[in-house]
């Protein structure tokens, strides 16, 4: 078993519980409750700051002292239309309570007081192609460097149609030198649709001390700590996946695998 792969602990409750200290790195925190309606979660942020992603569902929501009323419209993740989210900050605490069944997923990295609580989307987040032919995958932008909505996180979703592929060509983020490259620690929060099916995601570093190719199934998370990281899903069924990504500095510069870096540069002349 792969240390990078997470299957989630049962289909009820906290699924998932990746810490910095159960990951062996410094930044990226993801947690997922799956849950029925009525049922109520909180957590305090500690010194991290945090963005609630409802995938699936509504819940009603407190946050940073206020309420946020009852937030949420997409019932399947595979609607693709976009995420209801909330920023909050470190030093304060929130809760969800399901007002339909609910997948709550939990993106933090440390925080440092530089913005206050706050709805991120739906408004504003605007389904966006990328790549083309089998490289095609659409996103949806949640909080990239472009939103000034946090101190640490960037974190986007992205579909990846039937037999295609996404995170391609390689590409990489572990270096702190921008603006070349930055360093980046990234999560990847799989669905599958139809359930039982499966993707392929490899990570891997051009020097070879970190190759690892997995199968992927609905709800696992896969570990980015270094490397080249792409992924892609059979003919047959779609790939959704959630990116956490933070890091000493919030930008997202990456460098292509040179074998691989032809293709991006045939699809992008311009660049």
């Amino acid at each position: 078993m792969s240390r990078l792969l997470i299957h989630p602990k049962g289909t009820h409750g906290k699924v998932h519980d990746v810490t910095p200290e159960s990951a062996g790195w410094g930044y990226v925190g993801f947690g997922l409750y799956r849950l029925a309606p009525g049922e109520t979660v909180a957590e305090a942020t500690g010194g991290r700051e945090v963005i609630l992603v409802l995938v699936e569902g509504r819940a009603q929501l407190r946050a940073a002292g206020q309420d946020w009323g009852e937030i949420g419209d997409r019932l399947d993740v595979f609607e693709k239309t976009p995420p209801h989210c909330l920023y909050v900050p470190n030093g304060s605490d929130w809760s969800a309570t399901a007002t339909s069944d609910l997948t709550l997923a939990v993106c933090s990295a440390p925080g440092k007081g530089g913005h206050g609580a706050r709805r991120i989307g739906p408004e504003g987040i605007t389904l966006t192609d990328r790549g083309q032919g089998a490289n095609l995958r659409q996103i949806n932008n949640i909080a990239m460097e472009n939103e000034d909505y946090a101190d640490s996180l960037l974190v986007t979703e992205v579909f990846t149609p039937s037999g295609n592929w996404s995170s391609y060509p390689p590409h990489r983020h572990d270096e702190d030198d921008f603006p070349r490259i930055t360093y980046l620690e990234e999560s990847y929060y799989h669905r599958l649709n139809p359930t039982q099916g499966y993707g392929i995601q490899r990570v891997f570093s051009e020097d070879g001390s970190l190759d690892e190719t997995m199968a992927v199934c609905n709800h696992d998370v896969v570990l980015v700590p270094k490397g080249h990281h792409p992924c892609g899903v059979p003919y047959g069924y779609e790939m959704y996946y959630l990116n956490v990504m933070a890091g000493p500095l919030r930008k997202w510069r990456f460098a292509n695998h040179p074998d691989h870096d032809w293709i991006y540069r045939r699809d992008n002349p311009q660049s």
